[in-house]
């Protein structure tokens, strides 16, 4: 069993950018929905895709990618490592066995040694699991990390947990329409952090 998690641990797995020691820890689903999980087969093929409203089309003709939510998570990492240039991390990632430490404490322990955490909520996401790892490290770190803690949905995402967050844990909250939206809103994020750090209104953590 493997002790604490520590922020060397985590840019050992990690590779270099300009600011290498600033770690951001995205968070997120690691894949769409699929209407499988609510649906079966028979259900599925009744549906006229065309008569249903907006939205709900828009999941049954997403119904077979289920891997676009990674591939998000992918960007956004990507983009935060080129621009600011920070150590931008998902948990698979970082190279520790979950039989050595299961997912949930991993993720405690992820956002408990970043910089920065930020929690992507895409409309396709399957956000279940996700929430219930977000609750946990919000119940735990919000007291001490709340200021480095953002969550960012796309604007047709409603859930109980989103309001949970601003209501009970206080927690910034933003919304994003598109793609670009979500990087921008999340690099301004990221850099109030750092410019926090830099001024001394938030510790640095090394």
């Amino acid at each position: 069993m493997q002790d604490a998690i520590t922020r060397d641990d985590i840019r050992a797995s990690l590779g270099n950018t300009a600011y290498d020691r600033f770690l951001v820890y995205v968070m997120g689903p690691y894949k769409s929905f699929n209407l499988n999980y609510v649906l079966s087969e028979r259900e599925l093929a009744d549906i006229d895709i065309e008569d249903l409203p907006g939205p709900i089309r828009k999941l049954f003709s997403a119904r077979e990618d289920i891997d676009d939510a990674l591939a998000l998570l992918r960007r956004v990492q990507g983009s935060l490592r080129a621009d600011p240039g920070v150590n931008a991390f998902l948990a698979v990632d970082v190279d520790i066995d979950t039989d050595d430490v299961d997912a949930a404490t991993q993720s405690l322990a992820f956002a408990e040694a970043s910089n920065a955490t930020v929690f992507v909520l895409p409309f396709l996401g399957h956000n279940f699991g996700v929430g219930e790892e977000a609750g946990s490290v919000l119940e735990r770190l919000s007291e001490t990390h709340g200021d480095r803690i953002v969550f960012v949905h796309e604007a047709s995402v409603t859930s109980e947990m989103i309001r949970a967050a601003r209501a009970r844990w206080d927690l910034r909250v933003e919304t994003y329409d598109t793609e670009e939206e979500l990087h921008k809103r999340i690099r301004l994020f990221v850099a109030d952090v750092m410019n926090r750090e830099l001024h001394g209104d938030l510790a640095r953590l090394d």
